[in-house]
């Protein structure tokens, strides 16, 4: 959270009665409420898939693209002119979303209120 931190170490006592009430559906959420909550990683995850298969979309185009003009008898009839407008509006889409995510995730990490700094020690002239 920005602070300084330290470690408590204790010993855990095995449970005295009974079993946990948490299914393995609770954990998952609380496990994705976890990493949702605290960060904007999974917003910029999507930024970077999108970028990639952006790219992705644009060599496999260059490629098939040069193999058209040079090798025209490997090429398979209609299959580039079919995958490679979803590779490449696919890309396209998840990077837009990236980018709102970004300003999404600017927007979250303002209205958390949070200083952008922490004054520990004041001294003034004398």
């Amino acid at each position: 959270m920005g602070f300084k931190t330290s470690i408590v170490p204790y010993a855990r006592q095995s449970r005295a009665a009974g079993k946990t009430k948490y299914t393995l559906r609770k954990m998952a959420r609380l496990a994705l409420d976890g990493v949702t909550s605290f960060s904007i990683a999974p917003l910029r995850f999507v930024s970077c898939v999108g970028i990639a298969i952006f790219l992705a979309s644009m060599s496999i185009g260059l490629y098939y693209f040069g193999e058209r003009i040079f090798a025209p008898e490997s090429v398979v009839p209609g299959w580039t002119s079919t995958v490679l407008p979803v590779l490449f509006l696919g890309g396209l889409q998840l990077l837009s979303i990236g980018v709102l995510g970004e300003y999404i995730g600017k927007i979250y990490l303002e209205v958390k209120h949070r200083p952008r700094f922490i004054v520990e020690e004041t001294t003034f002239p004398s």
